[in-house]
């Protein structure tokens, strides 16, 4: 019989192809599969660096990463033992902490930017004049739609009929801001995500800072100022928003395998740098274990102590 993770592993594989060239060698080395997120998305593109980096240190484990909409999507996968790893956004693993699932912390990798977006030619320059206005929060199951329904809530936008909420993937929203379909596109990323960097056209990035404080004092401190640079979409101003953490994280299967993960982490790091994470690293011992309260793994723990000596 054919289960549902024989299929995940087929069709991680096609999409890694030779960049894992040895993860069909089950019988040598411990195969985990990484629910990672959209293609040309920040966590996609860490996934395939973290799998042609396990592969080129030789290490016992082999990291497949699995295409998925996003951070809540990825924690189902991790619970229900279809994948061993998963990258969320930090808010959306503390909720489902607090809620009981069961997973453990490999370590705070980088960190995403919440981004707003309009076309430069588009009235809307506030948050506050999204009333009325066509949005899309990410596609089903991302991180972008979790923390997007909370930037709503706070801003004063959530209740039914105050904005249309459509849900697209990043690469589908930004042929749709671009053709009118939709008038704001929300989504959390790298900087500049692939997809709305070369639209060609400008878009105008929307200030959400103001949106901050309210954000921590309903849901808790893990949100974090950052700043988008001028020219990152055209736009020639630089703009304040919203960061988050992205959290690296352990299925109850993961064992010794974390120690490995660690060592990936803290000694190639510098094969782990996405194009999008200009002003956000954080592979370093010190942020590596800042993972909010998210437990980290015992055998993470262990290694980290042992790099810091």
């Amino acid at each position: 019989m054919i289960t549902r993770r024989d299929l995940l592993r087929s069709v991680a594989l096609l999409a890694v192809g030779g960049a894992v060239a040895g993860c069909t060698r089950t019988g040598e080395r411990e195969e985990l599969i990484l629910a990672a997120g959209e293609e040309g998305g920040f966590f996609w593109e860490f996934a395939e660096l973290t799998a042609a980096a396990a592969e080129r240190a030789g290490l016992p484990i082999t990291v497949v990463p699995e295409r998925t909409p996003g951070s809540v999507t990825n924690l189902a996968a991790l619970t229900a033992g279809d994948a061993e790893l998963a990258l969320t956004l930090t808010d959306v693993a503390v909720r489902a902490h607090d809620e009981g699932a069961q997973f453990t912390a490999i370590g705070r990798v980088y960190e995403n930017y919440m981004q707003l977006a309009v076309r430069a030619d588009s009235p809307i320059r506030e948050i506050a004049q999204l009333r009325g206005a066509r949005i899309s929060l990410g596609a089903p199951g991302s991180g972008a739609e979790f923390t997007g329904e909370r930037i709503l809530d706070v801003a004063g936008l959530a209740e039914p009929g105050t904005v249309t909420r459509v849900h697209l993937s990043m690469a589908d929203a930004g042929r749709a801001v671009v053709d009118g379909e939709i008038d704001a596109v929300l989504w959390a990323g790298g900087v500049p995500t692939p997809s709305f960097a070369n639209l060609g056209v400008p878009l105008r990035l929307i200030d959400l800072s103001v949106l901050l404080e309210p954000l921590r004092a309903r849901f808790g401190p893990r949100y974090e100022p950052v700043l988008i640079q001028p020219g990152t979409y055209g736009q020639p101003d630089a703009v304040a928003t919203i960061g988050l953490g992205n959290l690296l994280l352990a299925g109850a299967s993961v064992s010794d395998e974390a120690a490995a993960l660690v060592d990936l982490l803290v000694d190639r790091a510098s094969e782990l740098v996405p194009a999008q994470a200009t002003g956000s690293q954080f592979l370093d011992r010190q942020s590596l274990i800042v993972t909010a309260d998210v437990p980290l793994h015992p055998g993470a723990v262990a290694a980290y102590r042992r790099h810091h000596g």
